[in-house]
């Protein structure tokens, strides 16, 4: 039986209807963090998967995701609920594959988030040390970003917007100049290389899909807000479609750019001898070392812009699934004068103080354990969600049309479902490139397990749900 679908919430949501879709196109870029994807994640995959041909990849995701969105935005014409995915799936795919689907996203933010906080903690220390003389330990720098992060997220959504509006702009304009300046002064010139096929066909291309992906992270983010956005119908589907233009864009051009910068032949010698820093030197050699020193400084604001961006997600994720009892039902308060989810940020503020205290008192390194083994384990369960919600459209309108065209309603997540199932797979299969461990490292199934026990902790506790609590059950997916 269909789950009614939640037009026009009535009883209490996430607060005002006070974001459109600059404010949306702000989370959702904000939490794929240009400047960190620049400094961190690209030279990382270069150096780890032995892919050049990292921009065509970029454009490949992009095409993906682009298809993707034409079901996305048709079921959120239909749907609007702030649990976005799992409410999308209960829809289609059914009540018990949703609250399965729910346990996976909240692995799944829960762990790109806390995870970033061991690269915000390092990157920050580090800059305080070689700029200040201030020395301080990481973990300490990572908790007092919680602090700042759970003050905003206990705020008002359009504060959130406009300070991440502001840390955006100076992220897009600084890696833009280094693009630039990378494009003008090329070693061994301009080549279009790095977007051919054989470029992008070599190393671990898994691997290098799964890295790419990551760069998306966030994506779901437009959905999220679709109860606090002025006209859900039409603002979550124009924001995505921009959010997926402007990040799969930018990013091939910026890879592309780098690739161009270093010469094709180089970039993987580079990357592995310089890893995260060098962007840094690049920018150094290319343009000086005042702007290098500024785009340091960029990085920490660009990490804690996607730390506030997917602890807004997450809140709200806690939020929704407490409104409809699959979680205690005190997540599901809202603050009264902000209409902030309140209790289900604090809940997020509490896991990622815990985690980053657990990970400092075993001595481990913040990036390479922490960062690495968190952020990589988000973007696998993330691409797993991104096939099931297509495959739960396809099955969603085959019940009733809706008024959608058949390029929205089944071609389009049809051949997205394919597309990300695929992805999924080798991503999973190369994921002991991801983590820089040995073909037969116990954490190569120890992390993605973790998805598969998320998943069927989901799936055991929805019918349990049915049944000894059939009312919360009902409200499953239900919305507002």
């Amino acid at each position: 039986m269909a789950i009614p679908a939640v037009e026009s919430p009535s009883s209490p949501g996430t607060g005002r209807r006070s974001i459109g879709v600059p404010e949306i196109v702000f989370f959702v870029v904000a939490a794929s963090a240009p400047l960190t994807v620049a400094a961190g994640g690209l030279p990382t995959s270069f150096a780890v998967t032995g892919v050049v041909g990292i921009p065509l990849l970029y454009v490949i995701l992009a095409v993906l995701l682009t298809v993707f969105t034409g079901g996305y935005a048709a079921m959120s014409r239909s749907i609007a609920n702030a649990g976005a995915f799992y409410a999308y799936i209960t829809h289609g795919l059914g009540r018990v594959a949703g609250v399965g689907a729910a346990f996976v996203a909240l692995i799944s933010y829960n762990t790109m988030q806390v995870g970033l906080y061991g690269l915000f903690g390092f990157t920050t220390a580090d800059l305080l040390k070689t700029k200040l003389s201030l020395d301080l330990p990481w973990w300490s720098v990572a908790l007092a970003g919680v602090a700042v992060v759970a003050v905003l997220g206990f705020r008002r959504i359009d504060l959130n917007a406009r300070v991440l509006g502001v840390l955006l702009a100076v992220e897009f304009l600084t890696v833009l100049v280094f693009d630039i300046a990378q494009v003008a002064d090329a070693p061994s010139g301009v080549s279009v290389a790095p977007l051919g096929w054989d470029a992008a066909n070599s190393g671990a291309v898994g691997a290098a899909f799964c890295f790419a992906m990551a760069s998306f992270m966030g994506f779901e983010a437009a959905a999220l807000y679709s109860e606090e956005c002025r006209d859900p119908r039409r603002t979550v589907s124009r924001a995505t479609y921009i959010a997926v233009a402007v990040i799969g864009v930018f990013y091939a051009f910026t890879a592309w750019a780098m690739t161009v910068g270093t010469g094709s032949s180089q970039i993987i010698g580079r990357a592995q001898k310089d890893g995260p820093a060098l962007v840094f030197v690049l920018a150094e050699a290319h343009i000086g070392k005042l702007f290098a020193d500024l785009a340091q400084l960029f990085l920490v604001t660009s990490l804690f812009a996607a730390l506030l961006s997917f602890h807004n997600a997450v809140a709200r994720y806690f939020f929704s699934l407490g409104r409809e009892g699959v979680l205690p039902s005190p997540l599901s308060r809202t603050h009264t004068r902000h209409g902030s989810p309140h209790v289900g940020s604090l809940t997020q503020t509490v896991v990622a103080a815990v985690v980053v205290v657990v990970f400092a008192a075993s001595g481990k390194d913040p990036v390479l354990t922490l960062f690495n083994w968190f952020t990589n384990l988000g973007a696998l369960g993330v691409i797993l969600l991104l096939a099931l919600t297509s495959a739960a459209v396809v099955v969603y309108f085959a019940r009733e049309h809706r008024g959608e065209n058949a390029w929205n309603r089944l071609l389009a997540p049809a051949v997205a479902a394919v597309g990300l199932g695929t992805v999924f797979v080798v991503s999973l299969l190369n994921f002991d490139a991801l983590l820089g461990a040995e073909k037969g490292s116990s954490l190569t199934w120890v992390l993605p397990g973790l998805i598969v026990v998320a998943a069927a902790a989901g799936v055991a506790f929805a019918v349990y749900l049915r049944q000894a609590r059939p009312d919360v059950y009902a409200r499953i997916g239900g919305g507002a």
